[in-house]
């Protein structure tokens, strides 16, 4: 059967090929992997973070050191005014807080930072308190830190879908565009081979390889911290195979004329530059203002990404993805027609 099948066994060949490099394993597993536990451990939670900010030395100095130094939600740093705004140029610190006579606190900080304007308004709430202030009604905070909920599972899903696009186009595209510099792409030409099977065993060998890297990526993220999988393997495999082929037609339709290295490295970049930067992998794709989210929302990547999340994080059916697997495939076939279309052997 084998023998008699150009697809399959152009696979097999493709797959022992794959298999005789191990750089080629190293950066379809073992990069992905690290790049997971990195970035893990990185925006892991292990509990709410201090807020650290600059405390201009100066007079009444100790009192607001015996106001908020036995706080463990604020890390204070005493520097001279000088150093303290230089700190505050240079991004080494978000807030500077400089004490004024009679009494009163001056803020420096960029309105424009979140994180700055958090720190300011949770610093002045401590100090006014600390000065006798009383709120004017009871609140309540219902700190939200079971898993699922946490920045680690949102961005598990997120590498997971960029890992797909990365294997999909590079792993494609630079393969192509190598054999047709070597010259191998028209020694196939001389086969009894038609254009489709060979394109379609490409893509084919390369979903091979990295559906399972998308469950090795989600298997060490639950194992090591404890990221959810509510949604049925099943869906998860189908949602990743669309993307797979996706990205794969992409990869196929950017190496369809490329003649060298460079011209699919710029090809490459061009395509999956405005994905990186607007898909939603760090953070919600929301975030663009309105008027981006036609153009956001029509990259394969963010309804990748989206549909990822659903099903890993809430555990949504089949039937409530249509519409972005549905997207995947359009993207998919349409690639893969142009790609048939304008391939080239030399």
């Amino acid at each position: 059967m084998l023998e008699r099948t150009p697809i399959l066994q152009l696979i097999a060949c493709n797959i022992k090929g794959y298999i005789r490099e191990p750089e080629a394993i190293f950066w379809t597993y073992g990069f992905p992997l690290l790049m997971v536990v990195g970035l893990g451990l990185a925006f892991q939670t292990s509990g709410p973070e201090s807020i650290d900010f600059d405390l201009v030395e100066g007079p009444r100095l100790e009192s607001v050191l015996e106001a908020l130094g036995e706080d463990p939600a604020f890390s204070i740093r005493t520097t001279p005014r000088g150093e303290a705004l230089q700190r505050l140029r240079r991004n080494q610190t978000v807030l500077v807080v400089e004490l004024e006579e009679p009494g009163g606190y001056r803020y420096y900080f960029d309105p424009s930072n979140p994180a700055a304007r958090n720190a300011r308004f949770a610093v002045d709430n401590a100090l006014q308190r600390a000065a006798g202030r009383e709120d004017a009604v009871a609140t309540a905070d219902d700190e939200v830190t079971a898993p699922g909920s946490r920045y680690i599972d949102f961005l598990v899903p997120g590498l997971i879908g960029m890992n797909l696009m990365g294997g999909g186009m590079w792993g494609i595209g630079f393969v192509l565009v190598d054999m047709r510099i070597k010259k191998l792409l028209k020694r196939l030409l001389g086969t009894p081979m038609r254009r489709g099977q060979f394109l379609l065993s490409v893509v084919a060998t390369r979903v091979i390889f990295f559906i399972p890297e998308a469950f090795a990526l989600l298997l060490a993220s639950a194992l090591v911290f404890g990221v959810p999988i509510a949604g049925h393997p099943l869906s998860l495999l189908l949602v990743a195979f669309v993307g797979a082929m996706a990205f794969a037609g992409l990869g196929l339709l950017a190496a369809s004329r490329a003649r060298r290295i460079e011209t699919i490295s710029g090809i490459m970049n061009l395509v999956m530059l405005p994905m990186w930067l607007c898909s939603g992998i760090f953070f919600s794709a929301e975030r663009f203002p309105d008027f981006m989210q036609p153009f956001v929302q029509a990259l394969p990547l963010t309804q990748l990404i989206n549909s990822l999340r659903a099903v890993i994080l809430e555990g949504q059916a089949l039937a409530d993805l249509l519409y972005p697997l549905s997207f995947l495939a359009l993207w998919s076939i349409v690639c893969f027609t142009l790609a048939l279309r304008w391939f080239r052997w030399n």
